[in-house]
């Protein structure tokens, strides 16, 4: 994970271009995708979220929920990850949350 990256997903997020939040991080996680690595399945489930909130701004509530849910799975890996981007992932996955709330 870079900084650039992480910024990118943020400020994506926050102008509500969820796509372009999917795919900051998705540049990330494309590379490593067949890693069996709590960090490489945490990126997947910021990625969802990503797709979550898409799926909800084009009206597509039940799926907005479906791909949540796989955000909910993949965010548990953040209690098993060694990363010196830990704080980051909790910033992160604070960030998505609230998001989610006023969603």
């Amino acid at each position: 994970m870079t900084a650039k990256q992480i910024q990118e997903y943020i400020l994506c997020l926050k102008e509500e271009r969820y796509y372009d939040a999917h795919e900051a991080l998705e540049a990330l996680w494309f590379p490593r995708r067949f890693e069996e690595s709590s960090e490489v399945k945490l990126l997947k489930g910021l990625i969802n979220a990503a797709v979550s909130f898409e799926l909800l701004k084009r009206g597509r509530k039940p799926q907005s929920k479906k791909v949540w849910a796989n955000y909910l799975k993949y965010r548990q890996e953040l209690f098993k990850t060694e990363t010196k981007h830990l704080n980051d992932y909790y910033q992160l996955t604070r960030f998505v949350e609230e998001i989610h709330k006023k969603s």
